[in-house]
């Protein structure tokens, strides 16, 4: 298919608030500008100490280093804010749970963005282990989502490896990766922090730009070596007009690809979900649209992992969190579950009533407790693509006419067509 060789999608209505929390997150980034300094290296701190879930180390994994970044202290009680001082205490749940929360985890596109041509950047996705890898003390540590440790290894990167001419102790640098089995390769989609300098508030255009500065400088884009035991590399980001989002679509590349993923080019680097950033899929490029169950087969009902409140609602991991329903209290009980469990639902024929983009009542049904190696419950996002997948999916030519209308006329359209 051709990028001029396109059907034009018919309109419906939105079926989210996406647009307007976009619009909200830009707004919230421009007036609470965090400590960025002090929270890179409390998380790169916390990717040398948290506790592992792996069973042992590697066997060729260099010793773990001593700790010597120069750390705050924070309230205990406060999980949302805490440092490195307090994740190390925390269970392995809540370790998993507090690791979880530093990654920028995208929303899943279910409605077109405005001006997606001139605001966006779009690249095809790695299947892979989403992770961040920070180099620090001469080693060089990749953890995944949940918290424990992917790999232990010397690299090229600045201070990760234990050679003369590696750089200071003290410094330290953390890039957000997808490790890609096939080919034994972290592919990087995001720099947070170099040589000590943070760089989650700056834009995802100057990151991007920095990131393609940097990296190949380091030696980190070379084959493995004795000091470099795993290759790092760069993936091809395009300007997300017709030809961009084209190419990201089409065009072949080293790694297998899992859809496409949209950043926001005035987006700072937030850790949680966030609409300034989206991923999108379909058939052609990614093995996995529909999510499947613990068998490995797409279910014939959609299904969910929702938590567990105190007060028995059923809420996702958003902040604030989507209720999708309630749990009785005898029923919790008798089941033996508490507060904090990941439940996995399946949704019923009642499906999914909304109302002006928001969530009025879920058909739910209970199934059982989720995976223990899961950190988070589902997000709204990606409960709603899933749910559009199997009734009336987003298509690719749908982004395509959106990205080759006029800037005005696509701000006034683009948010409500869809194929269907």
């Amino acid at each position: 298919m051709a990028p001029h060789d396109l059907r034009r999608p018919f309109k419906r209505p939105a079926i989210s608030d996406q647009e307007r929390r976009r619009e909200q997150s830009l707004l919230r980034q421009a007036q609470n500008r965090q400590d960025a300094q002090r929270h890179a290296r409390c998380l790169a701190s916390a990717a040398l100490s948290l506790p592992s879930q792996t069973a042992e180390p590697e066997p060729d994994s260099e010793p773990k280093p001593e700790l010597e970044l120069e750390l705050a202290e924070i309230p205990e009680s406060s999980h949302e804010n805490i440092d490195v001082l307090g994740a190390s205490k925390l269970k392995a749940a809540e370790a998993r749970k507090w690791f979880a929360k530093q990654l920028m985890l995208p929303e899943w596109m279910i409605d077109i963005p405005n001006n997606l041509s001139q605001d966006w950047f779009v690249f095809a996705r790695p299947s892979g282990k989403r992770c961040f890898v920070v180099s620090c003390n001469g080693t060089t540590i990749s953890r995944l989502r949940n918290g424990s440790i992917l790999h232990r290894f010397p690299s090229a990167l600045p201070g990760g490896a234990r050679k003369k001419d590696s750089g200071s102790s003290q410094s330290y640098s953390i890039l957000d990766c997808i490790f890609h089995e096939v080919d034994q390769t972290y592919y990087v989609i995001d720099m947070v922090c170099w040589r000590g300098y943070s760089l989650s508030d700056c834009t995802a255009e100057f990151r991007f730009f920095w990131l393609n500065s940097k990296l190949a400088e380091t030696g980190a884009c070379e084959p493995p070596s004795r000091y470099h035991k795993y290759r790092f590399s760069l993936v091809p980001v395009y300007a997300c007009d017709s030809n961009g989002l084209y190419a990201a679509y089409t065009a072949p590349v080293p790694y297998v690809k899992d859809g496409l993923l949209f950043s926001n080019k005035h987006a700072h680097y937030q850790a949680g979900i966030t609409p300034l950033a989206l991923v999108w899929k379909d058939e052609n490029c990614s093995q996995y649209v529909l999510d499947t169950d613990s068998k490995g087969q797409v279910p014939n009902q959609q299904q969910v992992v929702l938590e567990l409140q105190e007060d028995g609602k059923l809420t996702t991991s958003d902040d604030p969190p989507v209720v999708f329903g309630f749990l009785d209290g005898s029923f919790i009980q008798q089941s033996g579950l508490h507060s904090g469990c990941l439940l996995r639902f399946s949704i019923g024929e009642g499906g999914l009533v909304l109302m002006d983009g928001k969530l009025e009542k879920a058909d739910l049904h209970y199934l059982s407790k989720a995976n223990r190696a899961r950190a988070s419950a589902d997000s709204f996002s990606k409960v709603m693509f899933q749910h559009s997948v199997r009734h009336s999916p987003l298509k690719i030519d749908g982004l395509l006419e959106s990205v080759s209308l006029p800037v005005d006329q696509e701000s006034k359209t683009c948010d409500v067509e869809m194929d269907g």
